[in-house]
């Protein structure tokens, strides 16, 4: 038994070292034409061998780290606590008030610009993951081409303020409209496909329109993109330094209330209307999972074939997610390219979608909350910790790795309000 234990732990260990040396433990430098290699520094190595042997010490008392676990389950369970504290904390309308306050209140403490680009990037993110979160956790359809809509959210207002002038909240509901129309009519080909062959067909389709974007360079800028893309407009009032949009009548929002312009205080509004938005989101996706909608979306995840026995329609069903969770990428597509201001197919590439797709995962499937830290844990932390960027797509890749062994149902687990046979209701 310890020989088999300890196999199992050296086997795991052995196959990282052989997979991280050719890219960590190598260097390959140009010389001469010639690519000359060499050792890495030894602080690589060093790396490398560490956490082969962290990995095989995780391996070797994973089973008692599992029943240690098991039994600080058991105990609070028999002890009848189950997180009440916590529980009780998130049902609380002051703790919610005071974390609206403490949200709109965010920009006059971090007095920073790059913090408050770090908030919008997240805030955006937020938009998304809610959006993925009805198709892939309430719906359980496994999209992977997410960022299709996303793009052609961004793409909508881009191309209409570009040619045509349009502002941006005239262009929004178009943009909206515009990406829930590709959402309902990727519906139909997919309706009889599930698990791995929508995940191809949903890819597919995400990288059809990226590269439409690059080809359709007379309409869409090709590679380069679109550039000066006009910003949002606060009650009319513009929110640039210099006059964009209406030249000859506009008034920009510092000349209305008397004060020098200062980039902190426009991104300052664009937070606040990101914030906005995401609240928004927050409130349509809420109140239509507690419709009769919403219950047919789980209902369409738990058990497709008992929900098609119920009598719901299950072409409806699809349609109603994917459009749905189209148009709130619609949504954050149209205020992701106010914001930067240009735009390019390389803003939409599959990495995003694998992104998205992992806050809604990591959030738990379903959770709104969930989703919301996830996008902060999985936005924020890359942004603010730059001196690991090379090394964020291992710390991801383990933090999936962690989160399917010790807890696959996410942040935040999802649960429904269910009856118990005395007719007491439970949240």
């Amino acid at each position: 038994m310890k020989m088999n234990r300890l196999l199992s732990a050296l086997i795991p260990a052995l196959v990282f070292i052989f997979l991280a040396f050719p890219l960590l433990g190598v260097d390959m430098s140009p010389q001469n034409l010639r690519l000359v290699v060499s050792l890495a520094p030894s602080s690589n190595l060093t790396l490398i061998l560490t956490a082969g042997f962290a990995i095989f010490l995780f391996q070797y008392f994973k089973f008692s780290i599992t029943r240690i676990a098991d039994v600080v389950k058991v105990k609070v369970i028999d002890n009848n606590v189950e997180n009440l504290e916590f529980k009780t904390l998130f049902a609380s309308y002051w703790f919610w008030a005071i974390l609206v306050i403490s949200l709109f209140a965010w920009p006059l403490l971090v007095g920073s610009s790059t913090s408050l680009d770090i908030s919008i990037k997240v805030l955006i993110y937020v938009m998304l993951g809610l959006g993925l979160n009805v198709v892939v956790g309430l719906a359980g359809l496994l999209d992977l081409g997410y960022v299709g809509f996303y793009a052609v959210g961004a793409y909508c207002y881009g191309m209409l303020n570009f040619y045509f002038d349009i502002g941006f909240w005239v262009a929004l509901p178009i943009s909206v409209f515009a990406a829930a129309t590709a959402g309902f009519l990727l519906g139909f080909p997919v309706l009889r496909l599930r698990g791995d062959y929508l995940a191809i067909v949903t890819l597919g389709f995400g990288e059809i329109i990226r590269i439409l974007l690059n080809n359709l360079s007379s309409i869409t800028g090709g590679p380069n993109g679109l550039n000066g893309i006009d910003k949002p407009t606060l009650f009319g009032l513009e929110i640039t330094k210099r006059l964009k949009i209406d030249k000859e009548n506009g008034q920009t929002i510092y000349d209305f209330f008397g004060f020098d312009y200062d980039r902190m205080y426009m991104m300052m509004v664009i937070y606040f209307l990101a914030l906005i938005m995401v609240f928004f989101c927050l409130f349509v996706i809420n109140r239509l999972q507690r419709m009769p909608i919403g219950r047919a979306w789980e209902a369409l995840r738990e058990d497709e074939i008992a929900c098609r026995s119920l009598g719901l329609n299950r072409t409806a069903i699809k349609l109603s997610a994917f459009t749905i969770g189209a148009s709130t990428a619609g949504f954050a597509g149209a205020f992701f390219a106010a914001y930067q201001g240009s735009i390019s197919p390389e803003s939409f590439i599959f990495f995003e979608s694998a992104i998205i797709l992992a806050i809604v995962v990591l959030g738990g499937m379903g959770s709104q909350l969930g989703v919301i830290l996830a996008a902060i844990v999985l936005t924020a932390l890359p942004e603010m910790a730059r001196e690991f960027n090379d090394y964020r797509m291992l710390v991801f890749g383990a933090l999936m790795v962690l989160m399917m062994i010790w807890r696959p149902q996410g942040f935040i687990q999802t649960k429904r309000p269910t009856i118990d046979l005395n007719g007491e209701s439970k949240a």
